[in-house]
C-alpha cells in the first residue's frame, strides 16, 4: 500500500470514528433529555409529529382538490368525491394545527393503544404455534408476556406511553455510551 493510500485509508478511518462519536454524544444527550424530563421532551415530540401530520392532511387536501379541477379524465362523481375528500383533509389539518397539544395527546394514546393491539396478537400467536415450536417453554413465556404487556398498553395507554418514551430514552444512553466506547477503541484502517 503506498503513503497515499495509507492517507486515505487513515482519514476514513478517523472520519469513521468521529461520526461514532457523534452520533453516540447525541444519543446520550437525547437519552438523558427524555429521562430527565420525559413528559416536557415526549410532548415536543409528540407536537412536532402532530404538527406534520397535520401539514400532510393540509398538502393532501390541496392536492385532490387540485387533482379534481385540472384533471381532463375524471368524471362529475370522482371529481365531487375529490372535492369534498380535499376539504375534509384540509378542515381536519387545520382542526389538528390549531389544536396541536390535543392532536398529540390523541396521538399519543391512539399509537400506545395500536402497540398493545399488535402485542396481544402477538402473544395469541405465539400461543398459536406452540406445537410447532422447538422450544416450548419461551414461547410460552414470550406469550405471556406479550399479552399481558399489549393488555396494560390497552388498558392504561397514557402510562404505558410514558413507559415506552423512558425505556426509549434508557436505550439512546447505553446504546450511545456503546457507539462513544467504539469510537474511541477503534483502530485506524491504515
Amino acid at each position: 500500500m503506498s503513503t497515499q493510500e495509507a492517507n486515505v485509508m487513515s482519514r476514513a478511518s478517523d472520519g469513521m470514528r468521529i461520526a461514532f462519536g457523534v452520533g453516540g454524544l447525541i444519543a446520550v444527550v437525547l437519552g438523558l433529555l427524555v429521562l430527565f424530563f420525559p413528559v416536557k421532551s415526549g410532548a415536543v415530540v409528540l407536537q412536532i409529529v402532530a404538527a406534520i401530520i397535520a401539514a400532510y392532511a393540509l398538502v393532501m387536501g390541496v392536492v385532490y382538490i387540485g387533482s379534481a379541477i385540472f384533471s381532463r379524465t375524471l368524471g362529475g362523481w370522482a371529481r365531487t368525491g375529490h372535492i369534498l375528500l380535499g376539504l375534509l383533509y384540509i378542515v381536519g389539518g387545520v382542526i389538528m394545527m390549531v389544536n396541536l397539544g390535543a392532536t398529540a395527546a390523541v396521538l399519543t394514546v391512539f399509537l400506545t393503544v395500536i402497540i398493545g393491539v399488535l402485542w396481544l396478537f402477538e402473544g395469541i400467536m405465539a400461543f398459536t404455534t406452540v406445537s410447532q415450536s422447538n422450544n416450548k417453554v419461551w414461547t410460552v413465556i414470550y406469550g405471556i408476556i406479550s399479552v399481558i404487556a399489549g393488555l396494560v398498553l390497552m388498558l392504561s395507554p397514557l402510562m404505558g406511553a410514558i413507559t415506552l418514551w423512558i425505556l426509549l430514552g434508557i436505550s439512546m444512553v447505553v446504546l450511545g455510551v456503546v457507539q462513544v466506547v467504539r469510537a474511541f477503541s477503534m483502530k485506524s484502517l491504515a
